[in-house]
C-alpha cells in the first residue's frame, strides 16, 4: 500500500465538528421543509448538572446517622409568608404541571392518586382541572398561565395553591402548544378551542406587564380564595436574580424555578436547546436572591428541571431549595420510553408503535404526536387505555418512595435528623464549571471559581 493513500483514507471518514451528522439532518431538513422543529421533552445536549456535585459524608468529623434505627424528617411546608393554610407535604418532591390535552385523562387520575398516596402534591397544568385529577389528589396546585385556557375561578377556590406560570425551563419567552391532533372533544370543550386545531398560548400575560401589575394579579387571587391558598409564582431559567426578586416584590409565597433540563409536550427544538441556563446554575442564583432580600426563611423556593433520582433532590434541598418539582422523570415512571405496556393483566410489546413514528423506545421524544405507544401523552380513545389510572399510580408511588428514601439515605450519611438541614457545605463540585455554577468549592480544594474570597 502506499503510504501517501492513508491520510486520504483517514480524511474520507472524518467528521467535522461544526457539520456533524446531527447538523447536515438539521439543514437539510430545513432546506427543504422550511419549517422548524417541533418535539417534546427536554434538551438532549450535554450540561452541568447535579451529577457534577458530591456529597462530603460523615467520618470522624461528622456524625453519620444509624440508617435503621434513627429519624430523618421529610416532612415540607410551602406558603407561609401570606396563606392562612400553607400546604403541609410528607416530602420535598412535588409532581410539575402537566396538562390534561398533553397527557390522558388516566394519567392525571394516576398523578393524583401517586400524590396523594405518597403525601405530596400534583398541579393540574394549562388546560384546566379535571374531575378525574381533582377527585384522585388530596393536594393540588392549580395553574394560571398566559393562556387561561379552561381558568375558572371555582376551580381556583377547590385548588389547594394557585401558581401564576411566567415560563416554562424548556421554553422560556414562549407560548405554549398543543397540535390539533391532541385536540379532541374533551379538550377543545375545556380550552374553548375547535377539535383538531393546532392551539398556540400566548407567550405573556395579557392583563399585566411587569411586576407591580403581576402584584395586583396576586392580590386578586388572594382576594378570591380568602387569603387561604398559597400562591407560588413559576418562571423559567434565565435572568433568574432578578426574577426571583421581583417574584417576591409582587407577593409570592413561594418561587418555582425551572432550569433549562425541564420538560415539555411540544415546543420547538431551538427552544429546548438554546434558551436558559441550566437547573444547577439557576438555583444558586434563586437562592442569592433570596438571601440577598433575607427573605430565605420566608418564601419557599421550589426547583425543577432535569431532577431524575434521590440524589439531585439531595443536591437541590442542600443549595438551598425547599423543594423539588419533577416532570419529565414522573413520565418516564408512568412507563415513557418503555418498550411494553401493560393491558389486560399482560406486558405487550409496543416497538410496533414506536417504528411507526419513526423512533424507538429511549430515543422517543414524540410527545407532541399525540401517538404515544405506551399510552401517556395522548388523546388517542384506544392508546390512553394503554396506561390505566391504577397502573400508573403504583409506578409512580413506587418511584416517589424511592426518590425519598434515597435523599433520607443521603442526609443521614451527612449527620442529618432532617432533609432540610442539608446544606452548601455538604457539596464539592467535580469541574470548575459546576463549582463556579452552583458556588461550591471543587472537590479536593478551597476554590470557588468567581469568588474573589476563595481560599
Amino acid at each position: 500500500m502506499d503510504a501517501n493513500t492513508v491520510p486520504t483514507k483517514r480524511l474520507l471518514t472524518e467528521e467535522s465538528v461544526g457539520y456533524n451528522r446531527q447538523t447536515i439532518d438539521y439543514i437539510q431538513r430545513a432546506a427543504a421543509h422550511g419549517l422548524y422543529e417541533i418535539r417534546g421533552l427536554g434538551a438532549k445536549r450535554a450540561l452541568p448538572s447535579f451529577d457534577d456535585l458530591l456529597f462530603l459524608a460523615a467520618s470522624l468529623s461528622r456524625y453519620p446517622l444509624e440508617g435503621y434505627r434513627e429519624k430523618c424528617i421529610s416532612k415540607t411546608v410551602l406558603g407561609t409568608r401570606y396563606a392562612k393554610r400553607p400546604i403541609e407535604l410528607a416530602m420535598p418532591i412535588t409532581i410539575a404541571g402537566m396538562s390534561f390535552g398533553s397527557l390522558s385523562a388516566n394519567v392525571k387520575e394516576a398523578l393524583g392518586r401517586a400524590a396523594t398516596e405518597t403525601g405530596t402534591s400534583t398541579t393540574t397544568g394549562d388546560g384546566g382541572m379535571t374531575q378525574e385529577e381533582r377527585g384522585s389528589s388530596k393536594t393540588l396546585v392549580y395553574q394560571c398561565l398566559p393562556s387561561r385556557y379552561g381558568f375558572n375561578p371555582d376551580d381556583v377556590r377547590r385548588a389547594d395553591a394557585i401558581e401564576v406560570v411566567i415560563g416554562q425551563g424548556a421554553k422560556p419567552g414562549g407560548g405554549g402548544m398543543l397540535l390539533g391532533q391532541k385536540v379532541n372533544p374533551r379538550v377543545a370543550k375545556m380550552r374553548v378551542l375547535p377539535e383538531g386545531v393546532d392551539q398556540r398560548s400566548a407567550c405573556r400575560h395579557p392583563d399585566w406587564t411587569g411586576p407591580d401589575d403581576l402584584a395586583i394579579k396576586i392580590h386578586e387571587l388572594r382576594e378570591l380564595t380568602d387569603w387561604q391558598k398559597p400562591i407560588y409564582v413559576k418562571i423559567g431559567a434565565t435572568r433568574v436574580f432578578n426574577d426571583v426578586k421581583l417574584a417576591v416584590h409582587a407577593g409570592a409565597d413561594v418561587v418555582v424555578v425551572d432550569g433549562m433540563q425541564g420538560g415539555t409536550a411540544a415546543t420547538q427544538t431551538c427552544f429546548i436547546e438554546h434558551i436558559g441556563i441550566p437547573t444547577l446554575a439557576a438555583t444558586r442564583q434563586a437562592v442569592e436572591a433570596l438571601e440577598d432580600l433575607n427573605m430565605k426563611d420566608q418564601v419557599q423556593l421550589i426547583v425543577s428541571g432535569g431532577i431524575r433520582s434521590g440524589a439531585d433532590v439531595a443536591k437541590a434541598i442542600a443549595m438551598g431549595a425547599d423543594a423539588v418539582s419533577i416532570g419529565q422523570g414522573i413520565l418516564v415512571a408512568l412507563g415513557c420510553n418503555s418498550d411494553s405496556y401493560i393491558q389486560d393483566g399482560r406486558h405487550l410489546s409496543a416497538r410496533a408503535d414506536y417504528e411507526a413514528i419513526g423512533t424507538a423506545p429511549g430515543y422517543c421524544h414524540h410527545c407532541h404526536t399525540g401517538r404515544c405507544p405506551v399510552g401517556v401523552t395522548t388523546q388517542d380513545a384506544v392508546l390512553e387505555q394503554r396506561l390505566q389510572p391504577e397502573v400508573g399510580a403504583r409506578r409512580v408511588r413506587n418511584y416517589l418512595k424511592t426518590l425519598n428514601m434515597e435523599l433520607t439515605t443521603i442526609a443521614r450519611a451527612c449527620g442529618k435528623q432532617n432533609v432540610h438541614h442539608l446544606e452548601r457545605e455538604d457539596l464539592v463540585a467535580l469541574t470548575v464549571e459546576a463549582a463556579a455554577m452552583a458556588g461550591v468549592p471543587l472537590a479536593g480544594t478551597s476554590w470557588i471559581p468567581g469568588r474573589h474570597d476563595a481560599g
